[in-house]
């Protein structure tokens, strides 16, 4: 990934935090099969002191099959993005000279990925994912809600993924490269648009670009 130094994000904790806010990523491998993308829920967790991102893939997937135990692979999570409208921008008013752009941030993280096959392993990576996707509800679903039968009868459909994270990069698009009042004109422009992400990066616009 290219990154201007301008977008250039290093913070660890701002790089964790988006892969725990969204988690639904992107999985890039390849193989003697070609290049494949796998769209997966992932759990970031530490393990004998490393980071490493856990999640699953469905048997019937032949991923496993197809890319060797071990392998480098890249996941993309995607944060907050939007459209960006030059009308937010004054000096379009005075010049005309804007052309739109996309805000968005974006954590890659390359590592080497294990497949797991034990089952002990994946219904506790499984109950950790859940937990964190249930914290939110009134009645929270848990694993223990479907009878043991049944979920041991599932749980071989599944092979477990576990990935060791060598490096986390991450951008951080938000109009740090535009003058003053623009900047200032995309947070009052997004603040007003309907979407959460529009809100969302208006806020990261005026946290990270906007002089206070």
């Amino acid at each position: 990934m290219h990154v201007p130094k301008t977008f250039q994000q290093n913070d660890p904790g701002n790089l964790e935090d988006i892969i725990t806010q969204y988690p639904f990523a992107t999985l890039i491998t390849c193989s003697e099969a070609g290049i494949e993308a796998n769209h997966l829920p992932f759990l970031l967790n530490q393990s004998n002191g490393k980071k490493v991102l856990q999640g699953h893939i469905a048997k019937a997937n032949p991923l496993w099959k197809n890319l060797d135990d071990n392998s480098e692979v890249l996941v993309v999570f995607h944060g907050p993005n939007c459209y960006v409208s030059p009308n937010y921008y004054p000096t379009k008013i005075e010049t005309g000279k804007a052309v739109p752009t996309w805000n968005y941030v974006t954590v890659h993280v390359k590592g080497v990925m294990s497949y797991i096959h034990d089952k002990k392993w994946n219904l506790d990576m499984l109950n950790n994912l859940t937990s964190q996707h249930e914290a939110g509800q009134a009645n929270p679903w848990s694993m223990l809600d479907g009878p043991e039968t049944y979920i041991q009868k599932m749980l071989p459909a599944i092979v477990g993924l576990e990935i060791e994270a060598l490096s986390l990069t991450g951008q951080w698009k938000v109009s740090q490269n535009q003058p003053e009042r623009n900047k200032q004109g995309v947070v009052t422009g997004l603040s007003q648009e309907s979407s959460s992400d529009s809100q969302r990066i208006s806020e990261l616009v005026k946290e990270y670009a906007v002089q206070t």
